[in-house]
């Protein structure tokens, strides 16, 4: 590389790549052997100028030259090489004595006079590049060495050699000369810490590995300068050795069988490590490690006295009445020497607590719980001490007993007031308790004299006002009726703080809780008692209620207190407090009072009346007679409900004039054809069977009924008359629409007998049909079963209808007569409360 080209003065020259060496002059050598693979291998080249302060780069690529084709055996010419040059590496002893310039090698070559060096050390002074260490004679080739080396400094050196000709011709590759220095043992060993601190648990077995000393040393690794040797210098305190050092690693272990930290706390040893594998003439150091002996609990506590005594004021609390201490040779503030104290005899009241003083390990003694100078006079406590760690036991010694220490505590007698025996009482009372009956008495003693004399007895003011006490006997009594219903008995106890005061003015105080316990004093009653029952029968369902608890309520009792009552109906039971009240076989309709009496289960009975109307209907509300209407009572009918009434009334009566307009004037005894009547329909209150009517005339209003019905008889005056049946009315059957007759036709003055006869014939024949579907299917349940009977007989019919007659030859033609409205039938009610307006 021509250099002047790049940079003129290039005072510093560098290569990125350290295998490879760019010298003065601009020749690149490689420094170590070097591997290409494939791909190309650069590095750069570095010029600087300090002076100018200019810095080039010069990038160099380098190509894997192609290998040659390899020729067969026959072919191999052999061919003639020039002899190289290559002395062997030289060696420099370190630190050498000289005398300096000292000559280390001669490299010579055959063809090439003139010789020069280019040097570089390997080692950790790589970037310091001694200069002027080592020179070569130009004539000669001898190198010399200008002085002392230091090994840990320049391990070893790589000279690049260079041959020419005196005319500047290099004839041979440059040399590659190393001189490797040779170690001397000028550096001592020393140790990686100043100090080193172990700890160990006392009482620790033989061999136990404490920790491990550590030393090193700067000369060649691998040979004797560096073989190190540990030992032990000398131990304090100066006791039987406690522990060993291995020699080789460093390691201290236990070597005494018993560790007491009690006796000695911590060791001091003075370690040495010498080189050359420990022999005399190696160099050595020394360095210190302190072993400190851990604490175990391998020391129990134990008291200073076995005995101690104490005084107490009785019915002194929470007071501090002794303090005692305890010896333990473990370390002070550890586990292994906090005292834990317990009272093991003598408290079984509990009267007494004691605990420890965490700065002083000391134990204090308390009373939690007055003392009673009259019961006892002194008690007698044992206390015993353990510690916080686990005792554990040292190697070679026997089981430590625990302990413990005695105390008596004398109890001071004082002037105490009355105590109340119990201090709480309980009084049951029942409910409605007279005024002034005795419910208990409470008492209290004078713990001196264990008597109730001179005491006297005070409720203190704000408390319940139902009880009372009697100051000189302690007897409580009630001042007021005990009700659990009044709002200030209602939780149904009280707690009453009672003041007993003896001569000398002491108090003491106890407390009296008074339960109400709950009475019989309310009688059981049916909730319901007006029901309506149908022909279904269904069993009517009876509930009662108490307003007493238990267990003066349920279960309740029924039964029916009238004989011949109880003889149609029966009870049977539901639950607690409900029973099923249905008939016994067939009785009759009608409504029926029925006396039941209720028993709870205190005894008390109840009277009640059951009114059940047993009413031929399908639905209660068939029967349901009580008013229905507004708030006021009164059914206040619209306007369009009125009219539709007053349509439907004149409708009919349009229909039934039309009817008796077609046979006649309505003369009693007048000749008309025999299809024509003159007689009224006859208002009938009882419903007994009639007469046999054998007459053929008789027209049947439906001929699939065989019990008979309304019909018409024809005499021999041609009139017509409405003759009963057996018994049974065209009312009794349930369900029928009304039919209205679309085809009868009006006649006007005196009609003809045909127009009556036709008149009446398409009546019968328009009504026939469908009365007979009708009463046909009123008469079948929910499941389209028939009944027994299409139409039921009755004894008693009631009263006529309010409104009067409504046949075709009525005189009754008064507009005004609407007071009928006012009384309808269920029926007509419900589509009157449908038409009122709200």
């Amino acid at each position: 590389v021509d250099l002047k080209e790049c940079l003129q003065s290039a005072e510093f020259i560098s290569s990125s790549n350290e295998n490879f060496k760019i010298l003065e002059d601009g020749s690149v050598y490689t420094t170590s052997a070097v591997s290409l693979s494939a791909e190309k291998k650069t590095f750069t080249i570095l010029l600087k100028d300090i002076q100018e302060h200019v810095q080039k780069t010069i990038h160099v690529s380098l190509v894997e030259e192609e290998k040659k084709k390899t020729r067969h055996a026959r072919d191999t010419v052999l061919k003639r090489t020039k002899r190289r040059w290559g002395p062997i590496p030289s060696v420099m002893i370190e630190n050498s004595l000289g005398p300096f310039p000292l000559q280390i090698q001669q490299v010579q070559s055959d063809t090439a006079q003139n010789y020069t060096i280019y040097y570089s050390a390997s080692g950790p002074g790589i970037d310091q590049d001694p200069k002027g260490l080592f020179y070569i004679e130009r004539e000669t080739g001898n190198i010399f060495a200008t002085r002392a080396v230091d090994r840990e400094q320049y391990p070893s050196f790589q000279i690049i050699c260079f041959a020419t000709t005196p005319d500047g011709y290099s004839p041979e590759v440059p040399l590659v000369h190393t001189i490797r220095i040779e170690d001397d043992n000028d550096n001592a060993p020393y140790f990686t810490q100043d100090l080193f601190e172990f700890s160990v648990p006392e009482n620790s077995k033989p061999g136990i590995v404490v920790g491990k000393v550590t030393a090193e040393d700067r000369d060649e690794p691998y040979t004797l300068h560096t073989t190190l040797k540990y030992r032990i210098v000398s131990q304090n305190p100066p006791v039987t050795p406690a522990f060993s050092l291995h020699g080789d690693t460093g390691v201290i272990a236990v070597l005494l069988p018993q560790l007491d930290r009690e006796l000695v706390s911590s060791y001091t040893l003075l370690v040495e490590v010498r080189d050359m594998a420990g022999q005399p003439f190696g160099l050595c150091t020394t360095g210190t490690a302190v072993i400190r002996i851990e604490d175990t609990n391998d020391n129990a506590p134990c008291f200073k006295q076995t005995q101690y005594e104490t005084r107490v004021e009785e019915n002194r609390v929470n007071v501090e009445i002794l303090r005692v201490s305890v010896v333990d040779l473990d370390e002070p503030g550890s586990p292994g020497s906090g005292a834990v104290y317990e009272i093991i005899r003598g408290n079984d009241d509990r009267s007494f607590e004691i605990t420890t003083d965490k700065n002083t390990n000391e134990g204090i003694l308390c009373v939690v719980k007055g003392l009673d100078y009259e019961s006892a006079k002194q008690r007698i406590l044992v206390i015993a001490v353990n510690n916080e760690a686990p005792y554990m036991l040292a190697p070679h010694s026997q089981q430590l007993s625990q302990s413990t220490s005695s105390v008596t505590v004398h109890v001071l007698d004082v002037d105490e007031g009355p105590v109340f025996k119990p201090c709480h009482l309980r009084l049951d009372v029942k409910e409605c308790e007279e005024i002034g009956k005795s419910i208990g008495r409470y008492l209290a003693e004078d713990p001196e004299t264990g008597n109730s004399e001179g005491i006297c007895y005070r409720i203190p003011p704000g408390q319940c006002n139902w009880i009372s006490i009697d100051e000189k006997s302690g007897e409580v009594r009630t001042i007021k009726v005990l009700d659990r219903d009044v709002e200030e008995m209602r939780r149904g106890q009280c707690n009453i703080t009672v003041l007993a005061i003896d001569r000398n003015g002491k108090t003491g105080t106890g407390t009296i809780q008074v339960v109400i316990q709950p009475g019989n004093k309310n009688y059981p009653r049916i909730t319901k008692t007006e029901y309506i029952m149908c022909r279904d029968r269904k069993p009517i369902c009876l509930t009662a209620q108490d307003g007493d608890e238990s267990p003066y309520s349920t279960p309740f009792v029924y039964r029916i207190t009238d004989r011949s009552l109880a003889s149609m109906w029966k009870i049977t039971r539901h639950n607690d407090n409900s029973v099923y009240l249905s008939p016994k076989g067939d009785i009759p309709f009608g409504t029926y009072e029925i006396p039941v009496s209720v028993i709870d289960n205190g005894g008390k009975v109840g009277e009640n009346l059951v009114k059940v109307n047993l009413c031929d209907c399908v639905t209660p509300t068939e029967c349901d007679t009580s008013p229905r209407g507004n708030s006021n009572g009164n059914v206040t009918l619209g306007v369009w409900a009125i009219l539709a009434m007053i349509l439907g009334s004149l409708l009919l009566l349009l229909i039934l004039i039309t009817i008796c307009g077609c046979c006649g004037s309505g003369v009693m005894h007048r000749h008309v054809t025999d299809d024509c009547a003159n007689h009224n329909l006859i208002i009938s209150n009882t419903e007994a069977p009639g007469e046999e009517v054998m007459d053929h005339n008789v027209i049947p209003l439906q001929n699939t009924n065989d019990q008979g019905g309304y019909g018409i008889k024809t005499g021999d005056q041609q009139t017509f008359e409405m003759v009963k049946g057996r018994g049974h009315t065209l009312e009794s059957v349930k369900g029928g629409g009304h039919q209205t007759l679309g085809s009868v036709k009006e006649g006007g003055g005196q009609p003809m007998m045909d127009t009556c006869r036709y008149s009446y014939s398409e009546w019968h024949n328009f009504t026939h049909p469908r009365l007979g579907e009708k009463v046909h299917l009123c008469r079948q349940d929910e499941e389209q079963k028939h009944s027994e009977d299409y139409l039921l007989s009755y004894n008693y019919e009631g009263k006529g209808s309010l409104a009067g007659s409504v046949g075709c030859c009525s005189d009754q033609h008064e507009e005004e007569a609407l007071d009928f409205l006012d009384q309808l039938e269920p029926k007509f009610r419900t589509l009157a409360e449908t038409c009122v307006k709200r």
